[in-house]
């Protein structure tokens, strides 16, 4: 693999574009290729999940290769481990530079290439020496080093950290406010958005600013991303001190943070409101998946997980599963196969016997 020098985002860089112009292009649009193909069986809730790996030293990130395998990250310890059922979890990588706050930030969000079967890689997000976040990649099965392809200014917490491909091939990240004032509203700052950039790091085409990575703002700390068959994204979000919410994703806009939490007044449609809201003691979403028309939310503090169905961009009434029987809940995946992939996240907190776990719920 050839590499280039990662592309550092300063805020003194984005000013330049600010002063160049970064406002919203009305309309601005990535025109998303239709998601990938996916089972048509759903996961059954009710069946005994199978136990795919135990004493995890808190999972975070989790991607599902071709063949069945997972690739996951352990937050504190900076590895990455293979799962293979059946096998004890073999660790392929330990990304170096990783930055333990006191916060949330460490090894966090992974996923695999599009063109995973070509080009074998594999993308990680972190927190690192030095003050910053970053986005970085590696072949799988390689000793070629890690290439940083984003690095930009962080706080001590309020990471984000997810990181997806979306159906139109382009890489989003999650990026929390960093407990940095202001950020969220400011558009030269990095934090409290939502990135969208192109495979090899870059502002993809279509952002809505010019020449900036930046896919929306006025957010505090995202930890889920997903989207539905018809391409609509949606993310769930950590509110402060009275509700969380899930978010519809569109391109340029607001979504109010630091000004308001929930639904608020929306300074004449300046600001988005969420679709939903949940107490913080029932949620503290973590990641999200979909499957068909429905949307899975894992809660931490809630430590339960959420079903709710999607009616055209719209979120029904919600449903809670497992309260308090596995623990606090981080990420949630669903394979090719519709089975439903489920970390716990108990440890240092509360560990349980076996903690922290991958479940997996079988489709029907």
């Amino acid at each position: 693999m050839a590499y280039a020098p990662p592309l550092r985002w300063t805020t003194a860089a984005l000013i330049v574009l600010s002063l160049t112009g970064l406002t919203a292009v009305e309309g601005a649009s990535a025109a998303p290729a239709p998601p990938a193909s996916t089972s048509s069986h759903k996961p059954n809730l009710n069946a005994a999940p199978e136990v795919i790996a135990t004493d995890i030293q808190m999972p975070w990130g989790l991607a599902i290769l071709p063949g069945g395998d997972a690739l996951i990250t352990e937050r504190q310890t900076s590895r990455i481990l293979r799962i293979r059922q059946g096998h004890a979890p073999e660790p392929i990588r330990t990304i170096p530079d990783v930055y333990i706050p006191g916060g949330d930030g460490g090894l966090l969000g992974l996923d695999i290439s599009p063109r995973f079967a070509q080009d074998n890689l594999v993308y990680v997000f972190f927190t690192a020496v030095g003050g910053e976040s970053r986005i970085a990649r590696f072949k799988l099965d390689s000793d070629e080093p890690l290439e940083v392809i984003l690095a930009f200014t962080r706080g001590e917490s309020h990471s984000g950290g997810r990181l997806k491909f979306g159906p139109d091939g382009m890489l989003y990240a999650t990026v929390g406010d960093g407990h940095l004032s202001g950020s969220s509203q400011d558009l030269t700052n990095l934090n409290g958005k939502i990135l969208r950039i192109t495979p090899d790091g870059r502002p993809a085409p279509g952002n809505p600013f010019p020449n900036s990575p930046v896919w929306t703002y006025g957010h505090r700390n995202l930890e889920g991303l997903a989207w539905d068959a018809q391409g609509r994204m949606y993310a769930s979000e950590f509110g402060e001190d009275a509700v969380d919410e899930i978010n519809l994703i569109r391109p340029g806009r607001n979504y109010g943070w630091p000004m308001v939490e929930g639904f608020g007044d929306t300074d004449n449609g300046r600001l988005t409101n969420p679709l939903i809201t949940f107490p913080t003691a029932d949620a503290s979403p973590a990641g999200i998946a979909i499957s068909g028309n429905t949307l899975y939310m894992a809660a931490l503090r809630g430590e339960r997980l959420w079903t709710m169905p999607l009616v055209k961009g719209r979120i029904g009434q919600p449903t809670e599963h497992f309260q308090g029987v596995y623990g606090r809940l981080r990420t949630v995946e669903i394979a090719p196969d519709g089975a439903l992939w489920l970390t716990t996240s108990n440890h240092p907190r509360q560990p349980r016997e076996g903690d922290d776990r991958i479940l997996r719920f079988p489709a029907r």
